[in-house]
């Protein structure tokens, strides 16, 4: 069996930002965009829970991408409270019913990378990936042209997602 690579050049920018903010600081981008004084709206938090929040991926591997996280800035999951893991999870499932809604996908990658070695960009900061998927999603674009095809602004997307989510934990 051969291992086929996939060149993905577009995340460079993306890696060099996070590794330059967490250099120049010792908070990481999602606990400076907490702090920065912005509104949910233009910081694009779509949902806050009592210990966890859920806001668009400023580089999204698709419309829809959203990032679970605890306020608290922590790197590993064993660092959360009892309390805050529960309302992490919980703030995951909601949000996946909200992307099911807003954006129907055929599928859902959710996940972490736990560590710099793992894949985790912005290691320091636990978050959890919500990925819609859709049948056909990949094409030639990423891999031949360096370039992503997402076809809606951030704005509209977390519109979609606020006014999908449900409405009990709100």
């Amino acid at each position: 069996m051969s291992l086929e690579q996939l060149w993905n050049g577009w995340r460079a920018e993306y890696i060099g930002t996070a590794n330059a903010n967490s250099a120049n600081s010792s908070d990481s981008v999602f606990t400076s965009i907490l702090e920065s004084g912005l509104s949910d709206e233009d910081a694009f938090i779509v949902h806050r829970s009592q210990f966890s929040f859920a806001i668009l991926n400023a580089y999204p591997y698709a419309s829809g991408h959203v990032l679970v996280l605890p306020f608290r800035e922590v790197a590993h999951l064993e660092d959360l409270s009892t309390e805050e893991c529960i309302d992490l999870w919980s703030t995951v499932t909601e949000a996946t019913v909200a992307i099911k809604a807003s954006h129907r996908p055929d599928a859902l990658n959710v996940g972490i990378n736990l560590g710099a070695a793992a894949g985790g960009s912005i290691a320091q900061h636990l978050h959890v990936h919500i990925v819609p998927r859709w049948n056909g999603d990949s094409n030639f674009m990423t891999s031949v042209a360096s370039t992503r095809t997402i076809p809606e602004p951030l704005p509209l997307t977390a519109s979609k997602i606020r006014d999908a989510w449900p409405k009990a934990t709100q």
